[in-house]
Order: structure tokens, then sequence, then C-alpha cells
């Protein structure tokens, strides 16, 4: 296993990691995902950790606690072993101070979490959303309080845009408060917006990418045929709809341009999907799923090995889409490109 470090931090992180949404799945999205109880789940940690993959990523709104709940059974008797990511800020109820990042939320679900985790410290502690209401100055002092009281040892985001990322970081910095080291981002072949700005900002401000849905929220399986219908037994047939949209062709493009590359390497297309990925800028770590232990141990064979250079060509030819405004006007003109070099 490979260990980078987590943006400009100390931390060293696999390139691999495991989400737990499966855990203790509940209710139609995290219910599709899976529903994985403690005795698998310490299980599949097993088989993590003998491949060295020390990460677990879950949240407090998956299935309303019951995976950092399952979570925390799994790891018992190994803290030390492990690193505990998890993210907060998303609505745990219907009550005025159930959603948001305010002082007093972002308190309380430390507190919960640190419960359900039966743990005493978050080694990364993300939010889940930006909080439009509260003022980023509330929030970022009140987490450079929990990390100064060791309750949390990093400190992350998830699925901001570009100026919320650099506006927290702008005031951090401003009152020498600790700063973003990651940010959790959808990065995939079939998703590429991340290259667009959040990428650059990345690289420029050492904020390491944690990448979610790396299969492209589970299309890029090797099953989607062009002209045929999804398979039966399928979770896009209940989740589609929740997950990022994408046009057919795109699909079909990236999933043919997938299945060349599997032929001439042997290697399956989640595998590959998820190698292209470790090989891209700023990623420290992509975040993989596994609803029993066949998946994990297939999706842990995406590493200690490389695509060449042809292949990645492939691949980066066949799933590139224009950029937004106000990316691509001068894209192809010299002198934009002699201001603005390509990351890789």
């Amino acid at each position: 296993m490979e260990y980078r470090y987590l943006g400009a931090s100390g931390l060293k992180v696999p390139v691999l990691s495991l989400g737990a949404g499966t855990f203790g799945g509940s209710g139609p999205l995290f219910g599709a995902w899976g529903t994985t109880e403690a005795d698998e789940a310490r299980r599949l940690v097993d088989i993590c950790l003998e491949a060295g993959v020390n990460m677990f990523d879950t949240a407090d709104v998956y299935s309303n606690g019951a995976s950092e709940s399952v979570l925390g059974e799994a790891i018992k008797g190994r803290r030390q072993a492990v690193l505990l990511s998890t993210k907060m800020g998303l609505p745990m109820g219907d009550g005025p101070n159930d959603a948001g990042c305010s002082r007093a939320r972002i308190i309380k679900s430390v507190d919960d979490a640190l419960r359900r985790l039966q743990t005493d410290y978050i080694d990364l502690l993300q939010l889940h959303a930006f909080d439009v209401r509260t003022p980023v100055e509330e929030v970022v002092s009140t987490l450079d309080q929990l990390v100064r009281d060791g309750k949390v040892l990093y400190t992350g985001v998830s699925n901001f845009s570009g100026w919320q990322v650099m506006k927290s970081l702008a005031v951090a910095d401003h009152n020498s408060w600790n700063r973003y080291v990651a940010h959790q981002v959808y990065y995939s072949l079939l998703g590429r917006d991340y290259e667009w700005e959040l990428m650059p900002l990345a690289a420029d401000q050492g904020v390491g990418a944690l990448v979610w849905s790396p299969l492209g929220w589970g299309r890029l399986t090797g099953k989607l045929r062009r002209g045929q219908p999804l398979p039966k037994g399928s979770r896009l047939h209940a989740t589609a709809s929740f997950g990022p949209p994408v046009e057919d062709e795109h699909l079909y493009r990236v999933a043919e341009a997938l299945e060349v590359v599997a032929r001439d390497t042997g290697k399956t297309v989640p595998q590959i999907a998820i190698n292209w990925l470790i090989q891209r800028p700023t990623v420290s770590s992509v975040i993989i799923g596994a609803r029993n232990e066949e998946q994990l141990r297939q999706n842990l064979g995406a590493v200690g090995w490389t695509l060449t250079q042809e292949h990645m060509a492939i691949l980066d030819s066949a799933s590139s889409l224009t950029a937004p405004y106000p990316y691509f006007p001068y894209q192809r003109q010299e002198g934009f490109a002699r201001l603005n070099p390509p990351l890789c």
C-alpha cells in the first residue's frame, strides 16, 4: 500500500480508504448501499488492515448515526491502528439546531460522534457542506478549539465550492487558526469537474483530495452496456436519482474506453477507474466502498500497479468534456497555456 501526505499536513494516509456508508445501512439510500453489521464490518476492517488500508471514512448522517456506531464496534481494541474520518453538518433531525455548522452544532456533533465511535478523538473531521448562515469565523474558530482540546486532530471539508474553501483558509490564516488540509470531493472518469477550479486551488493551498464515489455512483462496474437495460441487481434502480447526473453518451463512451484498457491490462473495470484516480494530481486517498468481502478484495486490487501513459491518454480522451465559463475561453491559446500550465 502506498501512503501519501494529506494535503500540506504531516499526516500520511493510504491511497485507498474504506468508506463505511454500507455499515448499518437503512433507508432508501443507505439501505440500498448495504446493511453491514458489526461482525461483517469487523471482517472488512481486518481485510483492510492486512492490505495496509488503515483509514475509514463515515459521517453522522449515514443511516442516522448507525454507520459511526458499527464502525466503532468494528475497530474496538485497535483504535491506535486506524485513522477515523467522519463528517457533520447535514440535517440530523427537524429541530432548529439539528443542521448546519454553528458552534453549538459542531461541538454537539463531535461529542455524539466520539460516543458512537467509542473513541476520545477523531483523526479527521470534515464539514459535510458549507453553511451559508453561520459566519466563517465562528466555524473555523470552533474547529480550531476542538483541535487545541485534542478532540480532533485535523479538519477538512466536503463538497465546498472554490470560494468557500478559499475564504475559510483566508480566515484561518488571518487568525492563526488551524486550516483545512482535506477536501472530500466527487471525482471520477464520469465527473471531472473537480479539475477546473478545486484541483488548482488544492495544489496551491495544500489541500488533499479525498475522493468519494470513484466509480461514478456505481456506474463504472463494467456491467452497464450501450443499448442494454440496467442489470436487475444494480443499486442504480434505487439510488440513481440521489447521485451526480451523467448523460448516457458520455457514460457509454467512458465505459467502452475502460473495456479497451481492461482487455489490454487484464484488470477489472473498477480497478482501472480507481487506478486512474490514484495517478491524478492532489489526490491523497480514494474512498472505496464494499458490500461484501468479494467487492472489497476486488477494489483493493486497484493498487500495486500503474496504468501506462497510453492507457491514461485513452481514458483522458474518452472522459474529457468542455469546461464551463470562465475556464474554457482561452484554453486552446498558446498565451493562456504559458500563464496556466496544466498540473499533469
